[in-house]
């Protein structure tokens, strides 16, 4: 498992340099079959790590730019009249993919928000009264602006609980910089020179044994005393839910068998706790570090 799981980082780390973590949690996201929401300015390899992930994996992929005016139509898909037929056809989006990019999520409508957001949680979408079943897997990669830009409406805090994790690529260091900047790692020609590196099969095994990693009882209580913090040290507006207890959990696994483990360690918690947090506590990016390590400052590790 953890040679399956280091071949696809290590792949996409030689498109995205020196973002080795962003891209574990990134894998982290999707063997827990949930959607990762990716909160950072244009420009910093969103697109590339959503690419190159649907190219390791085998999986089909489309891209959704949000703009103001993309209506719920324009990502689920719509019936059209046959004439010859002389009834209804539907015709899928392109949210009908295995892995879905939606770029810059906070500039549509909320209605074309909502539209992909239930998508998400129902894995399935209605149109004209007929429900069509979403592919397996079914990963979305939405990418959010900085709220301070122009033009961006906000996801409402219950939505945003639809996202299993949020992560920030950020700035790369110097000497990724530099590379980028000499052209040492050419992205377009290298997503197309990218291997795949298992599939379905293997990947939902992947997936499967997730929930075979032994969350032990300490390691349970840690999870629920910083759970606990968050809602009663009276410094949240919005505290954790047990949705993201169980997120939190799950999360912990995934990465712990990312690292070739079976049973989960309080590094591992630590480790995912701010993608998992972050978003449902209404943390900005900016911000997440500092309240994160006064958490963990607080909490003490269950021993």
């Amino acid at each position: 498992m953890n040679k399956t799981t280091e071949a696809i980082i290590d792949q996409l780390s030689e498109l995205i340099l020196g973002k080795e973590e962003q891209i574990r949690l990134a894998v982290v996201c999707l063997l827990c079959k949930g959607h990762l929401l990716i909160e950072d300015l244009p420009g910093m390899g969103k697109t590339t790590l959503s690419h190159g992930l649907a190219n390791v994996l085998g999986l089909s992929y489309q891209r959704v730019q949000f703009t103001s005016d993309l209506l719920p139509a324009d990502i689920t898909g719509s019936s059209v009249f046959n004439t010859q037929q002389q009834s209804f056809d539907f015709h899928p989006g392109p949210i009908f993919s295995q892995v879905l990019l939606a770029d810059e999520i906070n500039r549509a409508s909320p209605k074309t928000q909502s539209a992909l957001l239930e998508a998400m949680e129902e894995r399935q979408v209605t149109v004209d009264g007929k429900t069509h079943p979403l592919p397996e897997p079914f990963f979305v990669i939405a990418t959010q602006n900085p709220l301070h830009q122009s033009g961006t409406h906000p996801l409402p805090e219950s939505q945003l609980d639809r996202f299993f994790l949020r992560i920030s690529l950020g700035y790369p260091d110097e000497n990724a910089e530099k590379s980028l900047i000499l052209g040492n790692n050419l992205q377009r020609q290298s997503l197309s020179e990218l291997s795949c590196v298992l599939d379905l099969t293997a990947l939902a095994a992947l997936q499967q044994a997730v929930v075979t990693v032994n969350l032990s009882d300490s390691i349970v209580q840690y999870i629920i005393n910083l759970v606990n913090f968050t809602r009663y040290s009276g410094q949240f507006s919005d505290p954790l839910s047990p949705r993201a207890s169980i997120a939190l959990g799950l999360a912990t696994r995934a990465y712990a068998l990312t690292q070739g483990r079976d049973y989960a360690l309080p590094d591992d918690v630590q480790a995912v706790f701010s993608a998992v947090a972050g978003h449902r506590l209404n943390i900005s990016a900016n911000e997440l570090e500092d309240v994160v390590k006064g958490i963990f400052d607080n909490v003490a590790v269950v021993l």
